[in-house]
């Protein structure tokens, strides 16, 4: 059995018992058979992940005692994901993906031509936990409420770059490794594309950086995980 890791979103004092909440007690003695004694992995998103023991698991909760830390904090570089909702499926695949290849922020964006008028934030947000239990992370990004893109835009620091991959410049690979590093954030567009107007708008702005993202037209989810993996190779931790 793989060890079992469990984000818990309090203050880690050793020697001292976390709590877990009815369904992560649940979790652990009706699903994966642990009881008191068993120990496991858990992390708060910043004290690094730690070895806990079972000490109670019951039906309406429980608590594990911290032993010993296992694995030093490991946050992400300062990079943002905005992007438009799509399917659902594939909207929880963009949130779960951005999680583990080390995004800081993520942020769906209501744009003029985005399919999903609304989110269910809390159950995105459950997908990022997931996605740093299951792949040993000891961060996970805030998935933020959806926002409209121009007010966004409205209130943007210009110290943080725009990293635009635009669908028109399909047929390109640009290298990123010659831009400036520091605070970034990634855009991908709805399935329809930005309107004319949003275009504009974007290609006025100093801070945003136009790129193609190779010689085929990717899909939205597809477009994240190459945006992402390409930033972080030049410009991240990789």
């Amino acid at each position: 059995m793989g060890k079992i890791r469990l984000y818990i979103d309090h203050p880690f004092v050793p020697g001292q018992a976390v709590p877990l909440d009815a369904a992560q007690a649940h979790y652990l003695s009706g699903v994966m058979r642990q009881g008191p004694g068993s120990d496991i992995e858990v992390f708060n998103g910043r004290d690094g992940a730690w070895t806990a023991r079972i000490e109670a698991a019951g039906k309406r909760g429980g608590a594990a005692a911290l032993i010993a830390a296992a694995a030093p904090q490991q946050d992400p570089p300062d990079l943002w994901l905005l992007f438009a909702p799509i399917k659902k499926a594939r909207t929880d695949f963009i949130v779960e993906k951005a999680a583990e290849l080390g995004a800081a922020r993520i942020q769906p964006v209501q744009t003029d031509h985005t399919n999903a008028e609304r989110i269910r934030q809390d159950r995105l947000q459950a997908h990022a936990i997931e996605a740093a239990e299951q792949c040993g992370g000891t961060f996970v990004p805030p998935v933020a409420d959806l926002a409209p893109l121009a007010r966004l835009l409205d209130g943007w620091d210009p110290a943080r770059r725009i990293l635009w991959a635009d669908e028109a410049l399909a047929g390109q690979a640009d290298p990123l490794a010659a831009l400036p590093r520091g605070p970034w954030a990634i855009l991908i567009g709805p399935e329809g594309g930005f309107s004319e107007a949003e275009r504009r708008r974007l290609a006025a702005m100093d801070c945003v950086t136009r790129i193609g993202l190779g010689p085929r037209i990717l899909r939205a989810d597809t477009a994240a995980v190459a945006a992402l993996t390409l930033w972080q190779a030049a410009l991240g931790d990789w």
